[in-house]
């Protein structure tokens, strides 16, 4: 096979993105195989005190909680001090996970449209159960089979691709709030041969996806990161001005969504690329992140009881035990801990047209599980606080988001996160579009970047943080 030209596969991207039918039927067609499969599969999640979770325990030195293989993940403890904001020193739980996991996608073009391969996936935490997965998604332990169960579907595919298969390949972060320093390889994979189906997979095009992503929990948090970093510039940018309209015309795009492609091939904004690296090298500088692994029995503010470790106000997260029982997984019992939401969270960008093209206003974030400091963030994002009770009473911008008091709302819809590690947490997010005169000066750790310089960032590692890249993911071009 030859290496396709990036252009090419632009403009399949592209295509797929404008199809709203596929090999799977209609979106209300994928709805439909989505709720009968959960009917079909059988699942079970109990909850258990840490000391009814078979193969986990508490290490008698560090009071960490691990598993007795000594893999999959563990949770530790953390001492953090940042000397930015309100709180500046705490000390925490938190996610120990050091193996790169695989977030893969297959492609291939069915009848003329590039699909994507998901599976109906089920994870302990999922609020609704099934949700729409990777093709693959799975950790090191999970595929090394240290459960001493199967191996995941359509591990080879991606074991054996040729570099000439490989149309993304990047690794990225996951909540910097929750996990230490965590990262998954996230992979597109596009193929010419035939693809062994099964009942728990389907072919959908983008439109598909992108239209699911505005329904409520049906398309996983590790579908979004993966997505997001799909290019439509390289054909997109090759076009003259008429080429462009009449592409656009061709496939009935709406104005937003032509001024949203103009904001991604745009060769300026306010700011230029080395002026947001600047901007962000500064920062970097600037703050001051310590991080210190304590062990867990020395952590403070926090109570260790038998069947939680919770903070002593009842606020960010707790730490629970599960049971599950889930049919259709490789290994169809087991335990595990949990981390489980106090409130509901919000992730938002507030867009605004400047100079005539679409800017996205990104926050630089200090989490204090960052590889690098800071990561460029939705505009708000309160994962772990009580947006609705203003406990996140100095997050900037959050007064406007909920006042209601702008041109337009893109994106209105609650996302899950990754149910195998969180239990049930679900986050509001909502793009919007900034009223006229809402002010284009901003503080100091946030910054104006149209959509092609933030997918220019998103080729690279640890530079937008999850919660980014799923909204980035969500944004609806028809």
């Amino acid at each position: 096979m030859q290496i396709r030209k990036q252009n090419d596969f632009d403009e399949l991207v592209l295509d797929s993105l404008f199809a709203t039918d596929g090999p799977s039927g209609t979106v209300d067609d994928v709805l439909a195989w989505v709720r009968h499969r959960n009917q079909e599969v059988i699942v079970r999640i109990n909850r258990k005190p840490f000391s009814e979770l078979k193969g986990w325990g508490f290490d008698a030195t560090s009071g960490n909680l691990g598993h007795e293989s000594g893999r999959f993940f563990s949770i530790d403890a953390i001492r953090v001090f940042k000397d930015d904001g309100k709180c500046q020193t705490w000390t925490q739980p938190i996610i120990n996970q050091p193996e790169i996991g695989i977030l893969g996608i297959v492609t291939k073009v069915i009848d003329g449209v590039l699909c994507f391969l998901l599976q109906a996936k089920i994870e302990p935490g999922n609020v609704n159960n099934v949700q729409l997965s990777p093709t693959l998604q799975a950790t090191r332990s999970n595929y090394s089979q240290v459960h001493k169960g199967k191996k995941p579907r359509y591990l080879e595919l991606f074991f054996n691709a040729k570099r000439s298969q490989i149309v993304l390949d990047q690794l990225q972060s996951e909540q910097g709030g929750r996990f230490l320093r965590k990262r998954n390889r996230n992979i597109i994979l596009n193929l010419d041969e035939e693809v062994p189906s099964h009942e728990d997979f389907q072919w959908l095009t983008l439109g598909q996806i992108k239209a699911l992503m505005a329904y409520d929990n049906v398309v996983n948090m590790d579908t979004r990161t993966v997505i997001s970093g799909l290019p439509y510039h390289s054909f997109l940018s090759g076009l003259s001005t008429y080429d462009f309209n009449g592409y656009m015309r061709q496939h009935d795009v709406s104005q937003r969504g032509r001024d949203l492609f103009a904001s991604e091939i745009a060769q300026a904004g306010r700011h230029s690329i080395e002026s947001i690296l600047f901007w962000l090298s500064e920062l970097k500088s600037k703050y001051e992140l310590v991080v210190d692994r304590i062990p867990l029995r020395d952590i403070q503010d926090w109570q260790i009881r038998e069947n939680e470790i919770v903070h002593n106000d009842r606020r960010f997260f707790r730490v629970i035990g599960v049971e599950a029982v889930i049919e259709s997984r490789e290994v169809k019992s087991w335990c595990q801990p949990l981390l489980q939401p106090m409130q509901e969270g919000l992730c938002a960008f507030i867009v605004k047209g400047i100079n005539g093209v679409y800017h996205f206003l990104i926050q630089a974030k200090i989490e204090s599980g960052n590889f690098d400091v800071v990561e460029m963030a939705p505009t708000v994002q309160c994962i772990t606080g009580g947006y609705k009770e203003r406990l996140d009473y100095n997050v900037h911008y959050l007064d406007y988001l909920l006042s209601g008091d702008f041109k337009s709302v893109w994106l209105d819809s609650k996302q899950s996160e990754e149910g195998g590690r969180f239990y049930r947490e679900q986050n509001r997010y909502l793009v919007v579009e900034a009223s006229d005169d809402f002010s284009e000066d901003l503080p100091q750790n946030y910054i104006w970047m149209t959509l092609g310089q933030v997918k220019e960032f998103l080729q690279f590692n640890n530079f937008l943080n999850i919660q980014a890249r799923s909204l980035i993911a969500a944004l609806d071009y028809q």
